[in-house]
């Protein structure tokens, strides 16, 4: 790391810590040749994932999108922010960790309905409802009629 104000490349750490989002640490360092003290931020790099739409198309991963989606299906439950963020971020660990460069929207959807399924039932079946497109009632009622199995046979 060079500093800002001489150049040089030798520099010590003072301080650590993390940020406040967790996602990068912010060193405090002192240059060895003119003393003078400037601030580092250290970040895991990512790697760029691109998404495969349905209908063939390809768009950047936007974990925002996913995050619209689940706040849309959580509409009017008692489900803290923090809970849907935390369900956005462990959807984005896992496609990261799996090291994959692209992945299609359907696992996207299978994955947010896989950790919808164990934050709130409801909203788990308003994602289904959208993702899964049921064109009659019959279709919506297998879905219901599953959720209440696996709840039953948790009890």
């Amino acid at each position: 790391m060079r500093c800002p104000y001489c150049g040089e490349v030798e520099s010590k750490v003072v301080d650590s810590r993390h940020t406040d989002e967790d996602n990068a640490i912010r060193r405090r360092r002192e240059c060895n040749n003119c003393h003078k003290r400037f601030t580092t931020y250290e970040k895991i790099e990512q790697i760029n994932v691109v998404v495969e739409k349905k209908d063939g198309t390809r768009e950047h991963f936007d974990r925002e999108k996913i995050l619209r989606g689940i706040v849309r299906s959580c509409e009017k439950r008692s489900i803290p922010f923090e809970e849907m963020e935390k369900v956005v971020n462990d959807i984005e660990k896992e496609i990261v960790n799996s090291m994959r460069r692209e992945v299609s929207s359907v696992e996207i959807g299978k994955l947010v309905m896989k950790h919808l399924k164990d934050v709130d039932d409801v909203a788990y079946v308003r994602f289904a409802s959208v993702y899964r497109e049921f064109q009659d009632l019959d279709s919506f009622q297998k879905e219901l009629d599953e959720i209440i199995k696996e709840r039953n046979d948790r009890s």
